[in-house]
Formats: C-alpha cells, sequence, structure tokens
C-alpha cells in the first residue's frame, strides 16, 4: 500500500480546533505538516504541545490573514519553492456566522473569504502546482453538516459551506483526471473555541457522546490519506452518535 508519511502537507486554521488537533496527530505520524494561522498566542500553545510531543521541527508556521489575496498572490509561489513541493492540502480555516439580517458588509464579505473564497484560492493555485509537477496529491477540504441542515441561526456560516460542499464535488471531477484526489468532510458539531457553550460543557457533551472531539477530525484525515492511490473518498459525513442531526 502507498502511503504519503514524510511529504509535505499545508494546512489552514492550524493554530486552534480541528486544524491544531490535525496539525499535531499527523506530525506525530510522521508527515511534515506547514500550517497557517492568525493568532499568535494560539500558535505558541501548539509549538509548546508540539516541543513536549517531540514533533515540533515537523511543523512549519505562517501567522497570515487569508482573506488578504493580494498579499497570498506573492506568498504561495515562495512557500511551494521554499517549503514544498506540497502533497496534501487541508482547507480547515473558518469563522462562525449568525444570521445576515443585521450583519455588517465588511464582516459579511471577510467571513466568505475566509470561509469559501480563500478554499478556492488555495485548491487552485495547489492543484495547478501538483499537475505542473506530476505528483499525485490529495485536497481535502473540510465543511460541515450545516450546509445540509441548514439552520436559520448561522445564515452566512450555512451559505459556504454549501458553497464548499458544491465547489468540492466539481473540483473532484476536474482534477481527479490528474490523479489528484479529493475529500470532503463534513462534521456536525466539534469541541472547538467556535462553540457557543462553556469548555465544561463541551466536555461533558463529548463524554455524553453528543458532540465530537477534534481529534476524530484528525484521525480520520489520516485514515484518508493512508489508504491506497485507487481509493478516493468524495463525501464523508461524520456525527456524533448521539447528536441527533
Amino acid at each position: 500500500m502507498e502511503v504519503l508519511r514524510d511529504k509535505n502537507i499545508f494546512l489552514t486554521g492550524g493554530t486552534a480546533g480541528i486544524g491544531k488537533a490535525t496539525t499535531l496527530f499527523l506530525a506525530e505520524k510522521g508527515y511534515k505538516v506547514f500550517i497557517v494561522g492568525r493568532n499568535s498566542e494560539k500558535l505558541e500553545q501548539l509549538m509548546e504541545e508540539a516541543r513536549s510531543a517531540g514533533v515540533e521541527d515537523r511543523i512549519k508556521f505562517l501567522l497570515q490573514d487569508l482573506a488578504d489575496y493580494e498579499a497570498w498572490k506573492k506568498i504561495l509561489p515562495n512557500l511551494w519553492d521554499v517549503h514544498g513541493p506540497f502533497h496534501i492540502l487541508i482547507n480547515n480555516a473558518g469563522i462562525g456566522f449568525a444570521g445576515i439580517s443585521d450583519a455588517d458588509a465588511e464582516s459579511l464579505v471577510y467571513m466568505t473569504k475566509t470561509n469559501l473564497d480563500a478554499y478556492l484560492l488555495l485548491a487552485g493555485f495547489f492543484a495547478k502546482k501538483m499537475k505542473e509537477e506530476d505528483i499525485e496529491g490529495d485536497i481535502i477540504n473540510i465543511g460541515s453538516m450545516s450546509a445540509d441542515d441548514r439552520g436559520g441561526s448561522s445564515t452566512g456560516y450555512v451559505a459556504t459551506k454549501a458553497g464548499i460542499q458544491g465547489f468540492t464535488e466539481s473540483l473532484r471531477k476536474e482534477v481527479n483526471p490528474d490523479n489528484i484526489r479529493v475529500s470532503l468532510i463534513e462534521p456536525a458539531a466539534v469541541g472547538t473555541d467556535m462553540q457557543k457553550i462553556s469548555a465544561e460543557e463541551q466536555a461533558e457533551k463529548e463524554e455524553n457522546r453528543e458532540m465530537l472531539k477534534a481529534e476524530d477530525l484528525a484521525k480520520l484525515i489520516h485514515f484518508i490519506l493512508e489508504q491506497d492511490r485507487r481509493i478516493t473518498f468524495p463525501e464523508i459525513k461524520i456525527k456524533a452518535l448521539r447528536q441527533y442531526i
């Protein structure tokens, strides 16, 4: 079975939640992970955990806002040349957003740039480079089951997750002929700092099997990457046993 250990991963939203758990788990499994995040304090916390686990040398990072497209035009080619070639892109960064009735235009556009547009921008760049360098790579997009549930209390967020769902299916058909695998993971509620409940309440829900742990997603991503190149997972929905969605 062909595996991609010791290859380079580019992961967004890597300093907290699903991204943090995935970074640490994959680094421990032998992957080299380059993460992008915005929060320097959370980054330092991550690197402290990486040092404790003995995987600090397998993690590189950049503090950069994904919504700054003009900066990314210059950053991406340089990152590929210095830290690449990259074999895996994990589009994970996202911010929560409620209804749009009282939302200001600036916040709304910032959210869509971060949650959806950045996915398209990065997937396009990495797919192009993978094709040019004949890399049989992986693109994994982290979506949400809210794309199907479509609750009325998170209209803006739902719009971006539904967009990711449609985009991923179309991207798969575009790049599979070039031996690039594309997967969409749509989790239900995950115990991260995006939740509006306390850490104690999250822990209780996780214990009661009513909420996923970020580590559950990390293990699922690892499972996908470790499969033979013959196999692809176009879409996976994952939820806690007792979260009734």
